[in-house]
């Protein structure tokens, strides 16, 4: 696959309201550009690829809008809306923030995003210059990886 290809296929799986095999979504990651924390920095509109991991549905059920990367020191993963609108970083769900770091994943070294409280890194890489894949892991996640993309505000 090709990154041509790999974008095209991105934006279906994108809006599919079915099961996405991870396969798919890991052919994907393998043929995307790594970013750096600068590249990454600002407000991120958030959405999930349902993989059948434990955690589909239920960030958006609780009201989650995206991640805001303020610098690389000041990294909040979990920006949730309030019925009346307005955004707020939830430290109670996220245990805390995150700062951003470039961390080494499956070979390769990107920005990722390491919360405060918990054993948990969200990975990145570039669909385009608007969007970014990222991929949750983690300590305590038994071995499963949860798979997410953020767009540009």
């Amino acid at each position: 696959m090709d990154i041509d290809e790999a974008r095209t296929r991105f934006a279906v799986l994108r809006t599919k309201d079915s099961a996405v095999p991870t396969e798919e979504l890991d052919a994907i990651w393998a043929v995307l550009p790594t970013v750096r924390v600068e590249e990454i920095l600002g407000e991120w509109r958030g959405g999930e690829f349902d993989t059948g991991h434990p955690l589909n549905g239920r960030l958006p059920k609780l009201g989650w809008y995206g991640k805001t990367f303020n610098s690389p020191e000041d990294a909040k993963p979990l920006m949730m809306r309030r019925e009346d609108g307005t955004l707020y970083s939830d430290t109670e769900l996220g245990k805390g923030e995150a700062s951003l770091w470039t961390v080494e994943f499956r070979g390769e070294s990107t920005a990722t995003m390491v919360y405060d409280g918990q054993p948990v890194f969200d990975h990145f890489k570039a669909v385009d210059d608007r969007t970014l894949m990222g991929i949750m892991n983690g300590k305590d996640m038994g071995g499963l990886f949860y798979y997410f993309f953020l767009e540009r505000v």
